[in-house]
């Protein structure tokens, strides 16, 4: 089987495991998960869900939060983790928000990518979920888990797993893809040695199987 058919063994067998592909963070406006997807990093978006409450109850828009002090954003997001970078970041890039797009989150990647506190991680992200347009997001559990299938070889590098995938994953199934290695990571195919083989829906296909790392 080539790494192409793989991957499209992969997104079909997750498709019917995971029905639902959906973002686990919470928001109901662009800049919002621009937001959550800062706070998650070394944290869990159930986590954020709840910091986020507080902070959009104090800071209920782009304008607000741009104008707020960092002192206050960070004693609010401080249980997310790395409070004070994480302030730092969401305040200036609501700043850039409100005084280069009146406001609104730039469409394309790289004016995304240029947003203080974004990486391509998170652009993608914002690129996929929000846009609507193709998407691959190498969060830790995407890269483990093509890394244990043998969607790619040994790679860990962000970008460089992003790239490889890009060759490998139709445009139209990148996002939700995604949010599948998600669910599958968190169910599944878990941070352990040795992850719940038994009950994988790709256990006959992943070259890992088991395998110790």
């Amino acid at each position: 089987m080539t790494k192409q058919e793989l991957a499209l063994t992969v997104i079909d067998r997750l498709k019917k495991e995971y029905p639902d592909a959906d973002c686990t963070l919470d928001y109901d406006q662009a800049w919002k998960l621009l937001v959550s997807v800062r706070l998650a990093a070394q944290c869990t978006d159930a986590r954020v869900n709840v910091v986020v409450e507080k902070l959009y109850e104090k800071y209920p828009d782009v304008k607000s939060l741009a104008a707020a002090p960092v002192e206050d954003i960070e004693a609010i997001v401080k249980p997310c983790g790395l409070g004070h970078s994480k302030a730092r970041d969401i305040s200036a890039c609501m700043k850039v928000l409100e005084e280069k797009y009146g406001g609104n989150v730039p469409t394309t990647f790289d004016e995304l990518l240029a947003l203080p506190g974004v990486g391509r991680k998170s652009a993608n992200l914002i690129m996929g979920d929000v846009f609507g347009k193709p998407a691959i997001v190498t969060d830790t559990h995407c890269i483990r888990l093509v890394n244990r299938m043998g969607l790619v070889d040994g790679v860990r590098d962000p970008k460089k797993v992003e790239m490889a995938l890009w060759k490998l994953i139709p445009p139209e199934e990148g996002s939700d893809f995604c949010h599948r290695l998600v669910n599958h990571g968190r169910e599944v195919c878990t941070a352990r040695t040795k992850p719940y083989c038994d009950r994988c829906c790709l256990k006959d296909i992943c070259a890992k199987n088991g395998v110790e790392e």
